[in-house]
This record gives C-alpha cells, sequence and structure tokens, in this order.
C-alpha cells in the first residue's frame, strides 16, 4: 500500500490568516482550505468556516458557482485526528466532542449538496479520508494528474463511514467497497475512471480548469440551476415511479418561470435568451 508522505515541507500559514480563503474570479467563489502545515485537515474551526462561507454564498446574487481547493501540496487530508485524539482524557473520553465534530462535519457536506450554487473541487495533491468525501460531496471535480484519493481510515482501526455515505453515493458499490476496505491511494486517472473525478489535468491547470467550469456554469439561468440541482439529489434517493412522478411535476413547475418561457422562445426565434434578473 503506498503510504501518504509526512516528511515534506508544507508552506506555514500566517498566525493571523483564517484557515479558509476566498477570492471571487467573476461569478466564481474560490475557496481555499487554507491548513497547508496541516494537510488542510478539517479541524473543527475549518468545518465551520467552510460552511458558513457556502451558506453566504449560497444567498448570493453575484455568485453562480463555488470552486473549494487546497493551500500547498494537499486537498484535505481528512479529519484533524490531532485534534480529536486531545479530547480522549474528556471524562465520556471525548464521545460527546467526537459527536459533535462529525455532526458539524455532516451538516457542512450536505450544505453543499443543498447549496442553490453548483460546487466544484479542484483537488490539488491527496485527498483523502474527509477530504475524499469532500471531493465525493462536490457535484463536479476536477483533478490534477498527480493527485490522490484514498478513504485509509480500515488501516488505523477507524472504518472512514462518513466517506462512505458520499462515496456510495457516487461510485459502484464494488468500487466504493473496495477503497473503504483496503484504504489504498487511487491514482487520479483511476478516480477519474471509477467516477470520483470529471476531468484530469496539469496541476498548474487544477484551479483555472474549475474556474472555467464555473464560469460556464454560472453563465446558464440561475433559477433553472437551482431547481436541477435540487431535483437531481431529491431523485437519487426515490424509487423509480416516485422518481418519475417528481421529476415530471418539477419539469411542469420548471416550463412556468419566466426562465423557460424566454429560454424555449428564444430558441424558437433563433435569438440569444435575455435572462430575467
Amino acid at each position: 500500500m503506498e503510504q501518504v508522505r509526512t516528511t515534506d515541507i508544507e508552506p506555514q500559514r500566517d498566525p493571523g490568516e483564517p484557515p479558509l480563503l476566498r477570492v471571487d474570479q467573476g461569478p466564481v467563489a474560490v475557496l481555499t482550505l487554507n491548513r497547508p502545515e496541516a494537510r488542510n485537515c478539517l479541524s473543527e474551526e475549518l468545518i465551520a468556516a467552510l460552511h458558513a462561507a457556502i451558506a453566504e454564498i449560497g444567498g448570493s446574487d453575484s455568485v453562480g458557482a463555488i470552486v473549494i481547493t487546497g493551500a500547498g501540496s494537499a486537498f484535505s487530508s481528512g479529519h484533524d485526528l490531532k485534534e480529536l485524539s486531545s479530547r480522549r482524557s474528556d471524562p465520556d473520553r471525548g464521545k460527546a466532542y467526537f459527536a459533535k465534530i462529525m455532526e458539524a462535519c455532516s451538516q457542512m457536506m450536505q450544505a453543499i449538496v443543498r447549496s442553490p450554487k453548483p460546487v466544484i473541487a479542484a483537488v490539488n495533491g491527496i485527498a483523502t479520508a474527509a477530504g475524499c468525501q469532500l471531493v465525493a460531496t462536490c457535484d463536479l471535480a476536477v483533478a490534477s494528474n498527480d493527485a490522490r484519493f484514498a478513504t485509509p481510515g480500515v488501516n488505523i482501526g477507524l472504518f472512514c463511514s462518513t466517506p462512505m455515505v458520499a462515496l456510495s453515493r457516487n461510485l459502484s458499490r464494488k468500487a466504493a467497497m473496495e477503497m473503504l476496505l483496503l484504504g489504498d491511494m487511487v491514482s487520479a486517472a483511476d478516480a477519474k475512471e471509477l467516477g470520483l473525478v470529471n476531468r484530469v489535468v496539469a496541476p498548474d491547470e487544477t484551479v483555472n480548469e474549475a474556474v472555467e467550469l464555473g464560469r460556464r456554469i454560472a453563465s446558464k439561468p440561475k433559477a433553472t440551476l437551482k431547481i436541477g440541482k435540487e431535483a437531481f439529489y431529491r431523485q437519487l434517493e426515490m424509487p423509480l415511479d416516485e422518481a418519475y412522478a417528481y421529476a415530471s411535476a418539477v419539469m411542469v413547475e420548471n416550463m412556468l418561470h419566466a426562465e423557460a418561457e424566454e429560454g424555449i422562445g428564444a430558441f424558437l426565434e433563433k435569438r440569444q435568451p435575455r435572462w430575467p434578473r
């Protein structure tokens, strides 16, 4: 099994910098996990910051898509095990704190799914455990060709149960189980074949490619994107007949929306649509 190297020298975050950075590139908000010295592991503070940013951007009229990436040589190495282990001396051996962190992380992941804005992971370096979960949770993912993915909890006695939720909804059952049971690293090329990522590009093009995808998505009618994203995730959990009934009802309501009226009219009239504000 390939091991993650921990001896590489990572850039140190300035003590005054927040754990999450935001830079808007036109209609795309780029969120950077900013704990390079800890391989961007998801501390309590970082989970809260990411959740708050996703919620804030979800209500923005000026942003049409979100890109999440990592500072330094890693996307995210998962939960902050040092932070979690520090609570083993609590009277309950850390149980209440562990439950608090898992709930906070689960709510943050669900906020990404529920956000009306499409969310794109730009994966540099490793994405392991909850970091891999974050990639699987995003709507789209672009990976550098040297990115690697794993759910290695089984190797340290902590099965990646919460990452399993996102993996099992994006990969085939057997592919997800192989990652979970073996904990081995998966290359970017293999991750694309498995359906974990959409595109694999050169390392220096990863964020640019994700931002360009975001720009293209942001140019589409906003209400239509919101309707479609919500419907996509809701119908996935339904039996086939219920999914068709639900999707048909969504189509009816979408047809009555001003964006559909304008878009279909423009198509029939062979002109560019003028999307309602």
